[in-house]
């Protein structure tokens, strides 16, 4: 199925291309945020929104209590190295290009390479009121609502925001419904964990203190490790805006390996919580992990994913995985949940958790893989959305 807008703009100062692509349009909106990495394509773009549009499938149901209702799905994106002292003009820029877009169909946030801090901070210079202001006329009150979602922006729990912990928390609550269905205990399973930005970091957190033990972390200077586990609360404190761990931190049994060691890393589960596309075909043989669990969109290719689930490696896909971060934002703007952490948490972990458990239930029941599993329970909702909702292909 095409997308029913599918853009490309060219910077005119720098020649740096960018994005938008939207999926489909529920209600006349749809939801995605903006990445900004070197090597961004129109086809990972294309990808992405329409992992969005399954993502707010997911976590659609009918109980008449819920004031969440999904949206369509979206993705913007721009080909650039976050870190280029010409990044954040391109920024600024793309969003004045596309303002028209975000001021009536595509509501964005932050993604890979990018801060919500950042990114508002862009949009209110790109003349926009809000980076969500497309979906405003949906709400029954606007100014409580934004009201409830800045104040949950605001909320930080031992020095990380709300907004982090919330993907977080929902990355951590499918991996541990994999163990428990697993019969696998917590203590005593090892984790490696590529890229300590806002989700990698945040689900590290989780783990950790769920009892697991963090004992590879990766980023751009390396990977970190420690057999008997990694002092994780101190790497996070120690990190700058793009994830990286000052090395000065380290303790004397902690080893620098190199950038890829993370997918060799003796471990039961690794999280892939960077890029897209980190796992290939030829990489994937160096893996020995159980499970594999998507914190980052796209991480696993799909050639290597039939060869993990030959070697009975099992791939937690990202289109249920992370979806708890997008889940949170309109959880939390509808109502059906306050500005407060531990009223975030208990959600989340719900919701993720009995999505978790159908989609691996499915998985078994079918004899197929957990991706194939949550494409076809997002598959069987879109109709029923569309019924009650309305979208425009």
């Amino acid at each position: 199925m095409s997308p029913l807008i599918s853009l490309t703009w060219s910077d005119h100062v720098t020649g740096r291309e960018g994005y938008l692509v939207v999926d489909r349009l529920v209600r006349g909106v749809s939801s995605g945020g903006l990445r900004m990495r070197e090597g961004c394509s129109l086809d990972e773009v294309t990808g992405l929104a329409r992992g969005m549009t399954m993502k707010e499938a997911l976590h659609y149901n009918d109980d008449p209590s819920a004031r969440y209702i999904p949206l369509g799905g979206a993705k913007g994106g721009i080909d650039c190295d976050p870190r280029d002292p010409a990044a954040y003009g391109v920024l600024v820029r793309y969003l004045r290009a596309v303002r028209p877009y975000i001021e009536t169909v595509w509501t964005m946030g932050e993604d890979l390479g990018l801060s919500q801090d950042l990114v508002d901070r862009a949009a209110a210079e790109a003349g926009l009121v809000s980076t969500i202001q497309a979906i405003h006329p949906l709400l029954d009150d606007e100014t409580a609502a934004r009201r409830r979602l800045a104040d949950a922006f605001a909320v930080h729990v031992d020095g990380i925001g709300l907004d982090e912990l919330a993907g977080g928390c929902g990355v951590a609550e499918s991996a541990l419904t994999a163990l428990d269905r697993a019969g696998v205990p917590y203590e005593g399973t090892r984790v490696a964990v590529q890229g300590l930005g806002t989700m990698g970091g945040a689900t590290a957190r989780f783990l950790v203190r769920a009892g697991l033990a963090v004992v590879a972390v990766a980023d751009v200077k390396g990977t970190i490790a420690c057999p008997e586990g990694l002092d994780v609360e101190s790497l996070l404190a120690a990190r700058d805006e793009f994830g990286t761990v000052d090395r000065a931190v380290l303790r004397p049994g902690d080893r620098e390996l190199p950038g890829d060691a993370w997918l060799s890393a003796d471990a039961e589960i690794l999280v892939p919580a960077a890029v897209s596309y980190a796992i290939d075909a030829t990489n994937q043989a160096r893996i020995t992990a159980r499970w594999i669990v998507e914190a980052a969109n796209m991480p696993v290719l799909a050639d290597a994913e039939e060869l993990l689930a030959a070697r009975g490696i099992t791939v937690l896909p990202d289109v249920v995985v992370n979806s708890g971060t997008n889940a949170w934002w309109w959880w939390t703007l509808f109502g059906d949940i306050g500005p407060d952490a531990d009223e975030a948490f208990a959600h989340t972990r719900r919701s993720m958790r009995a999505l978790t458990e159908l989609m691996l239930e499915r998985a078994e029941a079918g004899r197929t893989t957990p991706r194939a599993a949550a494409h076809a329970i997002a598959a069987g909702r879109l109709p029923l959305i569309a019924e009650r909702f309305g979208h425009y292909r």
